[in-house]
Protein backbone atom coordinates (compact mmCIF):
# COMPACT_ATOMS: atom_id res chain seq x y z
CA UNK A 1 0.00 0.00 0.00
CA UNK A 2 1.10 3.73 -1.08
CA UNK A 3 1.76 5.96 2.05
CA UNK A 4 0.09 9.25 1.19
CA UNK A 5 2.64 12.42 -0.26
CA UNK A 6 2.79 14.85 -2.49
CA UNK A 7 2.44 14.25 -6.41
CA UNK A 8 6.38 14.31 -6.63
CA UNK A 9 6.24 11.17 -5.01
CA UNK A 10 4.57 9.24 -7.83
CA UNK A 11 5.63 11.09 -10.98
CA UNK A 12 7.01 7.14 -11.39
CA UNK A 13 3.85 6.05 -11.86
CA UNK A 14 3.39 8.09 -15.52
CA UNK A 15 3.23 5.84 -18.19
CA UNK A 16 3.37 9.42 -21.54
CA UNK A 17 6.96 10.70 -22.32
CA UNK A 18 4.99 14.04 -23.50
CA UNK A 19 1.99 15.37 -22.23
CA UNK A 20 1.18 15.42 -26.63
CA UNK A 21 0.91 11.90 -25.81
CA UNK A 22 -0.94 11.66 -22.98
CA UNK A 23 -4.08 13.96 -24.60
CA UNK A 24 -3.75 11.74 -28.17
CA UNK A 25 -4.34 8.84 -25.98
CA UNK A 26 -7.32 10.26 -23.81
CA UNK A 27 -9.06 11.36 -27.35
CA UNK A 28 -8.43 7.67 -28.35
CA UNK A 29 -10.47 6.40 -25.50
CA UNK A 30 -12.87 8.79 -25.79
CA UNK A 31 -13.73 8.13 -29.34
CA UNK A 32 -14.25 4.74 -28.31
CA UNK A 33 -16.19 5.24 -24.96
CA UNK A 34 -17.43 8.99 -24.73
CA UNK A 35 -20.76 7.37 -25.32
CA UNK A 36 -20.46 5.30 -22.43
CA UNK A 37 -20.61 8.29 -19.50
CA UNK A 38 -23.48 11.03 -18.65
CA UNK A 39 -22.65 14.46 -19.53
CA UNK A 40 -21.53 15.16 -15.68
CA UNK A 41 -19.20 11.87 -15.86
CA UNK A 42 -17.61 13.44 -19.23
CA UNK A 43 -17.14 17.11 -16.77
CA UNK A 44 -15.76 15.28 -14.06
CA UNK A 45 -13.49 13.07 -16.48
CA UNK A 46 -12.37 15.75 -18.04
CA UNK A 47 -11.43 17.73 -14.94
CA UNK A 48 -9.16 14.82 -13.56
CA UNK A 49 -7.24 14.68 -16.93
CA UNK A 50 -6.88 18.79 -16.38
CA UNK A 51 -5.48 17.40 -12.86
CA UNK A 52 -2.63 14.93 -14.72
CA UNK A 53 -0.39 17.22 -16.49
CA UNK A 54 2.24 18.11 -13.92
CA UNK A 55 3.02 14.42 -14.05
CA UNK A 56 1.39 13.47 -17.60
CA UNK A 57 -1.26 10.44 -16.61
CA UNK A 58 -0.83 10.67 -12.91
CA UNK A 59 -2.68 13.11 -10.30
CA UNK A 60 -3.47 12.72 -6.57
CA UNK A 61 -5.98 15.65 -5.80
CA UNK A 62 -9.03 14.79 -3.83
CA UNK A 63 -12.41 14.33 -5.04
CA UNK A 64 -13.77 17.28 -2.67
CA UNK A 65 -10.75 19.57 -4.20
CA UNK A 66 -11.77 18.22 -7.81
CA UNK A 67 -15.43 19.24 -7.20
CA UNK A 68 -14.90 22.09 -5.95
CA UNK A 69 -13.17 23.16 -9.05
CA UNK A 70 -16.20 21.46 -11.28
CA UNK A 71 -18.48 23.61 -9.67
CA UNK A 72 -16.38 26.92 -9.64
CA UNK A 73 -16.77 27.28 -13.06
CA UNK A 74 -19.98 25.10 -14.05
CA UNK A 75 -22.43 28.36 -14.24
CA UNK A 76 -24.65 26.32 -12.22
CA UNK A 77 -24.33 22.74 -13.67
CA UNK A 78 -22.63 20.73 -10.75
CA UNK A 79 -21.45 17.31 -10.35
CA UNK A 80 -21.72 15.30 -7.36
CA UNK A 81 -19.69 13.24 -5.35
CA UNK A 82 -21.79 9.91 -6.21
CA UNK A 83 -21.12 11.08 -10.21
CA UNK A 84 -17.73 11.31 -9.79
CA UNK A 85 -17.63 8.28 -8.08
CA UNK A 86 -19.25 6.43 -10.82
CA UNK A 87 -17.20 7.84 -13.51
CA UNK A 88 -13.99 6.77 -11.61
CA UNK A 89 -15.80 2.92 -11.52
CA UNK A 90 -16.51 3.47 -15.40
CA UNK A 91 -12.99 4.75 -16.60
CA UNK A 92 -11.40 1.97 -14.33
CA UNK A 93 -13.24 -0.19 -16.03
CA UNK A 94 -12.77 0.48 -19.35
CA UNK A 95 -8.96 0.10 -18.33
CA UNK A 96 -8.33 3.64 -18.96
CA UNK A 97 -7.75 4.25 -15.61
CA UNK A 98 -5.86 2.88 -12.07
CA UNK A 99 -6.78 3.54 -8.83
CA UNK A 100 -3.93 3.47 -6.20
CA UNK A 101 -5.51 3.85 -2.61
CA UNK A 102 -2.78 4.87 -0.09
CA UNK A 103 -2.75 5.51 3.69
CA UNK A 104 -1.62 7.76 5.99
CA UNK A 105 1.57 8.45 8.22
CA UNK A 106 -0.18 7.93 11.16
CA UNK A 107 -2.72 5.25 9.73
CA UNK A 108 -6.13 5.31 8.45
CA UNK A 109 -7.04 6.03 4.66
CA UNK A 110 -5.55 8.60 2.33
CA UNK A 111 -6.13 9.93 -0.61
CA UNK A 112 -6.13 8.24 -4.12
CA UNK A 113 -3.45 8.45 -6.99
CA UNK A 114 -5.11 7.94 -10.06
CA UNK A 115 -2.93 6.97 -12.93
CA UNK A 116 -4.08 6.99 -16.85
CA UNK A 117 -3.18 3.87 -18.77
CA UNK A 118 -1.83 4.16 -22.50
CA UNK A 119 -3.56 2.88 -25.27
CA UNK A 120 -2.04 0.66 -27.48
CA UNK A 121 -3.44 1.22 -30.44
CA UNK A 122 -3.09 -2.05 -32.13
CA UNK A 123 -3.91 -3.72 -28.73
CA UNK A 124 -7.09 -1.81 -28.20
CA UNK A 125 -9.42 -4.96 -27.63
CA UNK A 126 -7.19 -5.32 -24.54
CA UNK A 127 -8.88 -1.72 -22.99
CA UNK A 128 -11.19 -3.74 -19.99
CA UNK A 129 -9.21 -4.49 -17.10
CA UNK A 130 -10.38 -6.28 -13.76
CA UNK A 131 -8.22 -5.12 -11.13
CA UNK A 132 -5.26 -2.19 -10.21
CA UNK A 133 -2.61 -5.21 -11.37
CA UNK A 134 -4.05 -4.58 -15.25
CA UNK A 135 -4.65 -7.98 -15.72
CA UNK A 136 -7.08 -7.48 -18.33
CA UNK A 137 -10.76 -9.99 -18.13
CA UNK A 138 -11.40 -11.08 -21.47
CA UNK A 139 -8.51 -12.73 -23.90
CA UNK A 140 -7.15 -11.03 -26.74
CA UNK A 141 -9.30 -14.03 -28.98
CA UNK A 142 -12.14 -13.99 -26.42
CA UNK A 143 -12.98 -10.10 -26.84
CA UNK A 144 -13.43 -10.05 -30.79
CA UNK A 145 -15.68 -13.06 -30.27
CA UNK A 146 -18.23 -11.10 -27.38
CA UNK A 147 -17.81 -8.07 -30.01
CA UNK A 148 -19.47 -10.52 -32.81
CA UNK A 149 -22.24 -11.99 -30.28
CA UNK A 150 -22.92 -8.10 -29.56
CA UNK A 151 -23.36 -7.14 -33.43
CA UNK A 152 -25.32 -10.17 -33.78
CA UNK A 153 -27.82 -9.80 -31.19
CA UNK A 154 -28.14 -5.97 -32.19
CA UNK A 155 -29.08 -7.33 -35.49
CA UNK A 156 -31.49 -9.75 -34.68
CA UNK A 157 -33.22 -7.28 -32.79
CA UNK A 158 -33.35 -5.47 -35.62
CA UNK A 159 -34.52 -7.57 -37.62
CA UNK A 160 -37.32 -8.67 -35.16
CA UNK A 161 -38.51 -5.15 -35.47
CA UNK A 162 -38.57 -4.93 -39.03
CA UNK A 163 -40.88 -8.39 -39.19
CA UNK A 164 -43.29 -6.89 -36.79
CA UNK A 165 -43.14 -3.77 -39.35
CA UNK A 166 -44.26 -5.71 -41.90
CA UNK A 167 -46.92 -7.57 -40.24
CA UNK A 168 -48.98 -5.12 -38.83
CA UNK A 169 -52.85 -6.50 -37.88
CA UNK A 170 -56.27 -5.76 -39.15
CA UNK A 171 -56.29 -2.65 -37.07
CA UNK A 172 -53.47 -0.90 -38.82
CA UNK A 173 -55.69 -0.82 -42.36
CA UNK A 174 -55.67 2.67 -44.22
CA UNK A 175 -59.57 4.09 -43.96
CA UNK A 176 -59.94 3.79 -47.71
CA UNK A 177 -60.84 0.01 -47.26
CA UNK A 178 -64.50 -0.79 -46.10
CA UNK A 179 -65.20 -1.92 -42.87
CA UNK A 180 -67.12 -4.67 -44.51
CA UNK A 181 -64.52 -5.86 -46.95
CA UNK A 182 -61.97 -5.63 -43.72
CA UNK A 183 -63.76 -7.54 -41.46
CA UNK A 184 -64.57 -10.12 -43.65
CA UNK A 185 -60.65 -10.63 -45.46
CA UNK A 186 -58.97 -10.10 -41.70
CA UNK A 187 -60.57 -13.85 -40.47
CA UNK A 188 -58.57 -15.39 -42.86
CA UNK A 189 -55.36 -13.13 -43.36
CA UNK A 190 -54.81 -10.69 -40.22
CA UNK A 191 -52.73 -8.50 -41.81
CA UNK A 192 -53.00 -4.85 -42.22
CA UNK A 193 -50.82 -5.10 -46.22
CA UNK A 194 -53.13 -8.16 -46.91
CA UNK A 195 -55.76 -6.55 -46.46
CA UNK A 196 -54.98 -3.73 -48.90
CA UNK A 197 -53.50 -5.52 -51.41
CA UNK A 198 -56.95 -7.34 -51.87
CA UNK A 199 -58.78 -4.10 -51.95
CA UNK A 200 -56.31 -2.80 -54.81
CA UNK A 201 -57.35 -5.82 -56.58
CA UNK A 202 -60.94 -4.50 -56.52
CA UNK A 203 -60.17 -1.21 -57.22
CA UNK A 204 -58.08 -1.76 -60.30
CA UNK A 205 -60.89 -4.26 -61.79
CA UNK A 206 -63.52 -1.68 -61.32
CA UNK A 207 -61.80 1.79 -61.93
CA UNK A 208 -63.57 2.16 -65.50
CA UNK A 209 -67.09 1.21 -64.45
CA UNK A 210 -67.04 2.65 -61.00
CA UNK A 211 -70.36 5.52 -60.97
CA UNK A 212 -71.53 4.61 -64.11
CA UNK A 213 -73.93 1.25 -63.97
CA UNK A 214 -72.43 0.27 -60.89
CA UNK A 215 -72.24 1.86 -57.66
CA UNK A 216 -70.12 0.82 -54.75
CA UNK A 217 -72.58 -0.87 -52.88
CA UNK A 218 -72.48 -3.31 -55.74
CA UNK A 219 -68.99 -3.18 -56.12
CA UNK A 220 -68.22 -3.88 -52.33
CA UNK A 221 -70.96 -6.66 -52.79
CA UNK A 222 -69.20 -8.16 -55.35
CA UNK A 223 -66.03 -7.99 -53.68
CA UNK A 224 -67.08 -9.45 -51.26
CA UNK A 225 -68.75 -12.44 -52.67
CA UNK A 226 -65.78 -13.08 -54.45
CA UNK A 227 -63.29 -13.43 -51.89
CA UNK A 228 -65.64 -15.80 -50.39
CA UNK A 229 -65.27 -17.73 -53.55
CA UNK A 230 -61.78 -17.98 -53.72
CA UNK A 231 -61.39 -19.28 -49.96
CA UNK A 232 -63.91 -21.95 -50.59
CA UNK A 233 -61.61 -22.90 -53.50
CA UNK A 234 -58.72 -22.57 -51.24
CA UNK A 235 -59.46 -24.70 -48.85
CA UNK A 236 -60.49 -27.27 -51.05
CA UNK A 237 -56.53 -26.88 -52.31
CA UNK A 238 -56.98 -25.70 -55.57
CA UNK A 239 -55.05 -22.39 -55.01
CA UNK A 240 -52.08 -21.52 -55.26
CA UNK A 241 -52.12 -17.80 -55.30
CA UNK A 242 -54.88 -16.36 -53.21
CA UNK A 243 -54.98 -12.70 -54.73
CA UNK A 244 -54.07 -14.02 -58.14
CA UNK A 245 -57.03 -16.27 -57.95
CA UNK A 246 -59.57 -13.99 -56.02
CA UNK A 247 -58.49 -10.96 -59.01
CA UNK A 248 -59.77 -13.71 -61.50
CA UNK A 249 -62.68 -14.64 -59.86
CA UNK A 250 -63.42 -10.96 -59.32
CA UNK A 251 -62.61 -9.92 -62.76
CA UNK A 252 -65.77 -12.50 -64.26
CA UNK A 253 -67.69 -11.47 -61.07
CA UNK A 254 -67.80 -7.88 -62.50
CA UNK A 255 -68.57 -8.31 -65.78
CA UNK A 256 -71.63 -10.35 -65.23
CA UNK A 257 -72.84 -8.09 -62.83
CA UNK A 258 -72.18 -4.83 -64.77
CA UNK A 259 -73.70 -6.83 -67.69
CA UNK A 260 -76.86 -7.81 -66.02
CA UNK A 261 -77.06 -3.82 -65.16
CA UNK A 262 -76.84 -2.96 -68.54
CA UNK A 263 -78.83 -5.55 -70.14
CA UNK A 264 -82.26 -4.79 -67.55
Amino acid sequence: MLKSGRIEEYKEYSQFETLDKFNNSIEMFLADHKKDFTKSELIAFKRLVRYSAKFVGVANAKIGTLLKAINEKANGYGVSRSTFERMLRKAKQFGILTIKNTVKAKGGKGHNVYVFNSIDVSKKEKLTYCNEDEKPCGSKDEQPKQQEETRDFKANKIKELNKRMDTLDHTFTSDYVPSRFKDIVKCFFNDAKTIEEYWRMVKIDTYHIRGTLLDDETILHTAIHSFKQMISKLKKGKVKNPIAYFKGVLSKQVTDAYSSELYS
